[in-house]
């Protein structure tokens, strides 16, 4: 969904755009802190920051050239007398922080991104544009946050400051180095019509997004398919909800992905976007389809223990009545819970679907998933160093299961697995995450290598 923009500006009668660092020294700006000047660059340095003296701006266009340096990290501030207040745009490029999810476009605490789509040590430009009550940052030309400030934006107290106002512009390093080549303001003519944009708005006094985003908790779907949409229209469902992505393909024999070659030209197809990359494999044959280099190309791979083998040779599908054959249902059951233990022996990061019952059954999930089932599954997913989904479309596991995980210590994901366009807000996933206490320690981190 793109956002109506529309403007304001209280510097009136000058549209032209102007710089804010003219190459030679840093005269504009109050600087704390090692900040230098050379070769046409802002080099700022660890904790230092600069502060625009001059000028008062509500609505504009504010691009910027810069670069982190190594493991360097920072924000830019607008709206702001000073460093702590205002909006806020992430400059994070680095890849080991343990704060993984607030990389560069994010607009904090609102709209934070777990994906950066620009590299360390590379130049990038950045746009942020106010304009009304819409705020859009792009990077290198693309936009990565559309956020329409509602008429009753939730805020908690620590970012009661996160408002649109008024005031200047203020580059902060919190960590290493960032560095900034060109700084151009243009202000924007005043907004026509404030209501109609406000109108497209999340209500923010029902939706439970912000309030992730609000208390620092990573807003990331890790388990979505391009199922009724084509990845541009995902990344402005994105853009619009507030929630980051990660795409999986279907791996396997007989799916949309087949072999070591066929992964190669979806990742590079994939490449620039603002997606984490997933695999999922599918069947019991994926480890020895796909190579372990190829595997290892994604951020992250997951399977289910759905599909498998029965006792007497039957190929069965555990979403597929026909080809579930029940003679026993407890024996069906320790049948389920030892498929699914040999499915941890597998070279894969997350184990999605959890604890998956056919229909026949599922009306009686409490029952069959004893504490000793339970207990097996989760003492293999330690053994094996797993991380433990849980699954929004067929809200799964319990919370029994889930309270269990996390006494053992495992780690986990959140995950639609959408059969079409609608990937949905997370619901049972936020629900669970709140009535079993999990904070951001305890979801996992994909291992992003770009």
């Amino acid at each position: 969904m793109s956002i109506i923009l529309m403007g304001i500006t209280s510097c009136v009668g000058d549209n032209s755009p102007k710089s804010l660092f003219n190459g030679e020294n840093a005269d504009q700006w109050k600087t704390q802190g090692v900040v230098e000047v050379e070769n046409g660059v802002i080099t700022i340095n660890d904790g230092a920051s600069l502060v625009l003296k001059k000028g008062n701006y509500t609505d504009f266009e504010l691009n910027v050239k810069a670069r982190t340096i190594d493991s360097g990290k920072g924000y830019i501030a607008f709206h702001t007398d000073n460093v702590a207040d205002g909006y806020r745009v992430a400059l994070n490029n680095d890849l080991e922080s343990l704060q993984w999810w607030t990389k560069t476009g994010s607009l904090l605490s609102v709209r934070n991104l777990t994906k950066s789509t620009v590299k360390t040590n590379d130049w990038f430009e950045m746009n942020i544009r106010v304009e009304g009550k819409a705020i859009t940052v792009s990077v290198n030309g693309n936009p990565v946050v559309e956020y329409i400030e509602p008429a009753s934006p939730y805020r908690t107290s620590e970012h009661a400051t996160k408002l649109l106002s008024s005031g200047k512009f203020a580059i902060q390093s919190d960590e290493g180095t960032i560095e900034i080549e060109s700084i151009e303001v243009t202000p924007l003519s005043p907004a026509s019509d404030i209501a109609q944009q406000q109108s497209l708005a999340i209500d923010e006094t029902t939706d439970h997004i912000i309030k992730l985003h609000q208390e620092n908790f990573p807003v990331l779907d890790y388990h979505v398919h391009l199922k009724g949409l084509t990845a541009e229209e995902a990344a402005g469902q994105a853009r619009n909800y507030g929630i980051n992505y990660a795409l999986a393909p279907n791996c396997g024999i007989g799916f949309p992905i087949t072999n070591d070659e066929e992964v190669i030209e979806y990742l590079e197809e994939m490449e620039g976007q603002p997606f984490i990359q997933a695999m999922q494999g599918e069947g019991r044959e994926w480890p020895q389809t796909f190579s372990a280099e190829i595997r290892d190309k994604f951020d992250y791979v997951f399977t289910d223990a759905l599909t498998f083998t029965d006792t007497k040779g039957r190929r069965t599908r555990l979403w597929i009545p026909e080809e579930v054959f029940i003679e026993n249902e407890q024996q069906y059951m320790d049948l389920i819970v030892q498929k699914i233990v040999d499915v941890m022996q597998e070279p894969m990061d997350v184990y999605v679907n959890p604890n998956f019952l056919p229909d026949v059954m599922n009306d009686r999930y409490d029952e069959f998933w004893t504490d000793e089932r339970m207990d097996k599954v989760i003492k293999a997913m330690v053994e094996t160093n797993k991380i433990l989904e849980i699954n929004n479309r067929y809200e799964i596991p319990n919370k029994a299961f889930i309270l269990k995980a996390k006494d053992a210590g495992l780690k986990f994901t959140f995950g639609t697995n959408n059969a079409d366009g609608d990937f949905g807000k997370l619901e049972y996933c936020i629900r669970m995450k709140d009535e079993c206490g999990l904070t951001a320690e305890d979801m996992y981190k994909p291992n992003m290598e770009i």
